[in-house]
């Protein structure tokens, strides 16, 4: 009997849900074909993490309904392991560090107002630590 982990696997990581899930959420987005593009590269991301991150003999039945080929990798990590947490800490910490300096989140697209205020918060947290220009 298959688990429900199978069933989300199967029907979740394929192109076709891809684009189904990226165009329902491009409908509630402002800016919708950036964000349809923006989600449907995330969802690769996600894609690209778990055939390399989720653990060993992990495959992506990326063509499926249509073509019964699954997209296997022979470097890949188990889930809870040290490259992906050191993966995770360097986004997030890449990310913090751009918010001040490029004035924008990864939310700017989806989440307009909410990047604006964790824009400024974040930015005027940062500024009690630089360095007051010299004349």
């Amino acid at each position: 009997m298959r688990s429900i982990y199978d069933y989300h696997h199967i029907l979740g990581h394929n192109l076709l849900f891809g684009v189904i899930i990226s165009l329902i959420f491009a409908v509630l987005s402002s800016r919708k074909i950036k964000c349809f593009i923006l989600y449907l590269a995330l969802f690769h991301l996600h894609l690209l993490m778990d055939l390399f991150g989720s653990g060993e003999c992990w495959t992506i039945a990326y063509f499926r309904p249509f073509f019964n080929y699954e997209l296997y990798s022979r470097i890949n990590w188990a889930l809870f392991s040290w490259q992906n947490i050191l993966i995770n800490f360097l986004l997030l910490f890449w990310t913090i560090y751009l918010i001040p300096r490029k004035q924008r989140t990864p939310l700017e697209y989806v989440m307009p107002s909410l990047d604006r205020k964790w824009t400024a918060d974040i930015s005027r947290f940062f500024a009690k630590f630089r360095k007051p220009a010299t004349e």
